[in-house]
């Protein structure tokens, strides 16, 4: 098993991509800390965590609020005594046209989707480089970080921020060997997507876009995750890794 004995904090991961990398990390023998935003979703979180093992743990905790992160982090040495790998998967959008979006809308977007990378990343690598040994930091970025769309101007400029993140902080935490890379999924089948994938119509015009001819699925994503997340990654840093089916490609091949 690829993560075995690992300890790994997966924000987000109680529905989703997120859900789908908690998953497949306590397959390859990680101890899962499964993270979530809400107490409404305590009893699903905490039974995904029990489904890990013994081993396995829920965390509730808003990872735009720096001292819920700290908290967290807190918990998490305590309970294993170190922290291994961080994905940062929770994350928010709002489609809203540019001109009508609210300050208060963008700053929520980019209250989670980046400052919540930032205090994640840094309380993460700040306990690495504590306990030595080096460490995985994966951000679930999107393809728009490089694709625009329209309606989602707050969406596509947090995501563009997370690729300069992390391509800064593998040049900056190279020297603890702290490996941190970005995974930009495409059109996943998720229930952020459900609306599209229940509308044919709207299911039909997205596909069209994709040359692979289909949505992603959540596992697809969560099995780059488990490489960028193993030592078969130990000299892959500072990338994008595009989950799409070609879509990056196809948008942008002229």
């Amino acid at each position: 098993m690829k993560l075995q004995d690992k300890v790994a904090l997966v924000t987000g991961a109680n529905s989703g991509i997120g859900k789908a990398i908690a998953t497949r990390f306590a397959a390859e023998g990680a101890r899962v800390v499964v993270n979530y935003h809400s107490h409404e979703d305590d009893q699903q979180a905490a039974a995904e965590a029990r489904s890990f093992g013994d081993e396995s743990i829920a965390l509730v905790g808003d990872v735009s609020n720096r001292e819920d992160v700290q908290r967290m982090m807190g918990m998490i040495v305590e309970r294993f005594g170190r922290l291994d790998i961080a994905v940062n998967n929770a994350g928010i959008e709002i489609k809203k046209p540019f001109l009508d979006t609210t300050p208060q809308e963008w700053e929520r977007v980019m209250a989670v989707n980046v400052s919540g990378v930032f205090f994640v990343t840094q309380a993460a690598a700040i306990q690495m480089v504590k306990q030595g040994g080096g460490g995985k930091i994966i951000n679930i970025s999107s393809v728009h970080e490089d694709i625009p769309f329209s309606g989602y101007t707050s969406y596509c400029a947090s995501k563009g921020a997370v690729r300069m993140m992390m391509r800064n902080l593998s040049i900056e935490l190279a020297p603890h060997r702290i490996n941190v890379n970005n995974i930009a999924p495409g059109a996943i089948a998720t229930p952020i997507n459900q609306a599209v994938l229940d509308d044919p119509a709207a299911r039909a015009q997205a596909i069209e876009e994709i040359p692979w001819g289909r949505f992603g699925r959540p596992e697809e994503v969560a099995a780059v995750a488990a490489f960028l997340a193993s030592d078969e990654a130990e000299y892959v840093t500072g990338s994008t890794y595009c989950v799409d089916g070609g879509l990056v490609r196809q948008v942008t091949k002229y």
